[in-house]
């Protein structure tokens, strides 16, 4: 029992640092601004994210990795030959001890260290390989310590790992003498990665901790000092413990460069420093001049008001404007008339240079043709250029949301597609069902008109009849083809204009046998009749064929649904479970692998439920 009790007295001894370290500790790294980084290790392992404030207030867009629940971490050892004998010995047998006690879902690679580094074993979940490749290391015959060069590459390696929480456990008892990379460089290449090294030195008279500590400081990890190689077990089992306790958080901070901040959690305060515009420049080139930074908030706050004060002029020119006249009119003398309020394109006349501009410009385009005849057939009183800067402006709208909440690049692009589609979605959907209606109304006018001819009526006659007898939206069609003929067009011109807008196969029909009869002779009533009647016979068969087939479209929209409603739902339920696939190079490809055998399926789905007779 005293035995016992005094080896317990040496490793406390020998370690000072881990027991200091047993209670909450926060680390903060601003160096990446506007980007914080800080490091909380909490006095127990705990399930729930610690709160992070920012002076006082709760920080949005929190990023963070729970290091105990699952990390990627990389055993550095040291096989330079001033570790020969029991030195290397007792740090292979500290680290085993480390592989065998972690996490089960924790990845483990190892890497030795000597006049060159290497990297022994690839990321694993099972212990077996990297304890191993532990036992069987041996000291390097050649003189010589590569530690920064073994840092970038445990960094590289960790780059492609899926885990958020990444962490370099270094070991040595020597001084860096032969690396080509400089402590910056291994620095740069952890905080690249967003690992945090642990670096673990044996420290002897002529040890210098210095460059440890601060890639320790640097990158968020701690640099914990031993005083043999019999004290490695302890320190690695309350590393591993450590590790257990800790998160690593990251946020955009809205302070600007030189201002003091006070970040809070588990309840301690760390006073921090964001760089100064001189130094944020160095780091970042590409970011914005010094001059901006100089005049503080009230330029673009002038820059936004003047935004909002034009707009406004462009929303009530057009009202204050009409409002004038109709106070103006009494005075001077006019009949006061009733003023109908005109289409939407009239009451942006501020803009109608621009429209027209862009108009001339684009207007040979055919997609530009198709939105001005996907406007005519929903009846929009909209021009295209209108419905262009609409989309623009939707999608504009969508991707500001979306980088205001600190999305990703990609998902930003998404999501201006997405909000650009919107308008032109809303459009298409109205011809549609405007479409559906005209072709639903198709046969009673049919039917109206052959009564017309048959009581002794003109064939424009007939139209008429349609128009005063008919319901939107045909009435309005048919009133448009009397409007041009009286205006001087052919009525042949007409009638093959209406059906080209329209879009209907089955009023190309119509207009086809009319065109066909005005040339050749025969009784219109009679064709009306029976084109009347072949009408409601197509639209009788579609509409079983539809009914027929409702059981395969249902099956096709649940099977696409079900994907992205298992990756809601899993997301909301558990996000850190599908981190993997949405923050790594795999999880996109298969995520792109998926929509395009998703897309591939719908196309035959679609393909067996159609029908063309």
């Amino acid at each position: 029992m005293k035995r016992v009790l005094l080896a317990a007295c040496v490793v406390a001894a020998a370690l000072p640092g881990i027991a200091a370290a047993a209670g909450p500790r926060l680390s903060v790294d601003t160096s990446d601004y506007p980007t914080v980084r800080a490091t909380v290790v909490t006095p127990t392992p705990v399930g729930r994210v610690p709160e992070l404030t920012e002076n006082g207030e709760n920080v949005v867009g929190l990023r963070y990795s729970n290091l105990g629940r699952q990390k990627s971490v990389v055993l550095v050892v040291d096989r330079s030959q001033s570790m020969r004998g029991q030195a290397l010995a007792d740090a292979t047998a500290a680290a085993g001890r480390f592989v065998r006690t972690k996490p089960r879902q924790d990845r483990i690679s190892v890497v030795a260290v000597g006049s060159q580094a290497v990297q022994l074993t690839g990321f694993s979940t099972a212990p077996s390989e990297a304890v191993g490749a532990l036992r069987g290391l041996e000291v390097d015959p050649v003189v010589g310590t590569d530690l920064y060069d073994s840092v970038v590459l445990a960094s590289q390696a960790l780059a492609g790992e899926f885990h958020g929480g990444r962490v370099i456990v270094l070991l040595t008892d020597g001084q860096e003498v032969s690396s080509d990379t400089s402590l910056n460089g291994a620095i740069e290449s952890a905080r690249a990665a967003n690992v945090a090294v642990y670096p673990i030195g044996i420290e002897s008279k002529s040890f210098r901790p210095a460059p440890l500590e601060r890639l320790a400081a640097a990158t968020g990890g701690r640099y914990i000092g031993a005083q043999g190689t019999a004290a490695l077990q302890g320190i690695y089992t309350a590393l591993a413990e450590e590790l257990r306790r800790t998160w690593q958080l990251s946020y955009m901070t809205a302070a600007r460069p030189g201002e003091r901040l006070a970040i809070s959690a588990a309840g301690v305060t760390e006073r921090s420093f964001v760089p100064g515009r001189r130094e944020v420049a160095k780091h970042e080139p590409s970011k914005l001049p010094d001059a901006f930074f100089e005049v503080g908030p009230a330029a673009p706050a002038a820059l936004v008001g003047l935004c909002v004060l034009v707009a406004a002029i462009f929303l009530f020119r057009a009202p204050i404007g009409s409002r004038l006249r109709r106070r103006i009119e009494p005075h001077l003398g006019e009949e006061r008339r009733k003023r109908d309020r005109g289409p939407v394109q009239e009451r942006f006349a501020t803009a109608s240079t621009v429209l027209r501009a862009t108009e001339r410009a684009f207007g040979h385009l055919r997609v530009w043709h198709a939105l001005h005849r996907l406007l005519e057939r929903a009846d929009v009183p909209l021009r295209t250029a209108e419905l262009v800067y609409v989309a623009v402006g939707a999608g504009f709208v969508a991707g500001l949301l979306c980088a205001v909440a600190g999305l990703a690049s990609l998902v930003i692009l998404a999501a201006m597609v997405v909000g650009g589609s919107i308008p032109i979605l809303v459009v298409w959907h109205k011809a549609r069902r405007r479409l559906t209606a005209i072709e639903d109304q198709l046969p009673d006018l049919l039917v109206t008109m052959a009564a017309s001819l048959k009581a002794g009526h003109s064939f424009r006659q007939g139209i008429q009849a349609v128009v005063d007898e008919g319901q939107p939206p045909a009435s309005k069609e048919f009133k448009r083809v009397l409007t041009e003929t009286r205006l001087g067009r052919p009525m042949d011109d007409a009638l093959a204009e209406m059906a080209e807008r329209v879009g209907s196969k089955n009023l190309s029909f119509v207009i086809t046998s009319v065109a066909i009869q005005r040339q050749v002779g025969g009784s219109l009533a009679g064709i009306f009749d029976m084109v009347a009647e072949a009408v409601r016979q197509r639209q009788q068969f579609a509409r079983k064929i539809r009914s027929l087939t409702a059981m395969g479209r249902a099956s096709a929209y649940v099977l696409v649904g079900i994907p992205f409603f298992m990756l809601i739902s899993i997301t909301v339920m558990n996000g850190e479970y599908m981190d993997p696939l949405y923050h790594t190079s795999t999880g996109h490809m298969l995520m792109a692998a998926g929509l395009v055998m998703m897309a591939v399926g719908s196309l035959f789905l679609r393909k067996i439920v159609s029908f063309r007779g």
